[in-house]
């Protein structure tokens, strides 16, 4: 049996998109019997330590998704040793992982969306309850798509 991949998921503060794609891999993979190793972090350490948001945690509990472990951490350059691929959430963030990346990195760094049309998952931080419900929607096409390209051995 091959080893579990690690997926790292990668937004701005890491309190609503990417612990949400924490959470719905996790689910998703444990439902298809797929094992993987999952973390996610943000770009920023404004948050470190602190819950997801309370509304994202609120809207993925209403789909089965249980956030209320995850505690915020911020991503650095030895992230990209540490995982198989990491998945940024826009490009934003993608640039600035980017500028952290080492030069000898084994990290496959892309973009959340890649498989689903591509673009940026927009942060609902700023907005009402449906823009989590959208975040959400997004997240579980885009893990259902990693989630079948990893069990197709891509």
């Amino acid at each position: 049996m091959s080893k579990a991949p690690r997926l790292f998921f990668v937004c701005l503060g890491n309190i609503c998109r990417s612990p949400v794609a924490e959470g719905v891999m996790r689910a998703r993979a444990k439902a298809r019997g797929i094992q993987v190793e999952v973390a996610s972090a943000g770009t920023g350490g404004w948050h470190v330590g602190g819950a997801a948001d309370k509304r994202m945690t609120a809207a993925a509990a209403l789909r089965g998704y249980d956030l209320s472990a995850h505690r915020a951490q911020q991503a650095d350059s030895g992230d990209f040793y540490i995982h198989d691929m990491i998945f940024a959430m826009d490009s934003s963030n993608h640039a600035d992982l980017l500028d952290i990346r080492p030069p000898d990195a084994t990290a496959n760094l892309q973009m959340f969306l890649a498989r689903t049309g591509g673009g940026d998952v927009p942060d609902p931080y700023y907005g009402g309850p449906e823009g989590f419900d959208h975040v959400i929607d997004l997240v579980e096409e885009a893990v259902d798509a990693i989630l079948d390209d990893i069990e197709a051995g891509r």
